[in-house]
């Protein structure tokens, strides 16, 4: 009973958390560029947020670069 509660508590727990970091493949998938595009999309906005090579660029990083808005592009973010 008691593995029950945890595996039922670790797959909602799945459910809940979302990342917040963007790679090439989502600015791919949400603009319809190619991967190559997309690499040097985000390297030019990691470039002009003065983002160090360690850094990660964010959606909202994204978004604000961009001008989309969070809302719409939310439900493609897969975990």
């Amino acid at each position: 009973m008691h593995e029950v509660c945890i595996i039922f508590y670790l797959n909602s727990m799945k459910t809940t958390m979302k990342r917040i970091c963007i790679y090439p493949k989502d600015i791919q998938l949400i603009t319809g560029k190619s991967y190559r595009q997309s690499a040097r999309l985000m390297q030019k906005i990691k470039s002009e947020l003065r983002k160090k090579s360690n850094e990660f660029l964010t959606f909202d990083d994204f978004c604000c670069y961009t001008g989309i808005k969070y809302e719409q592009i939310s439900h493609l973010i897969k975990g």
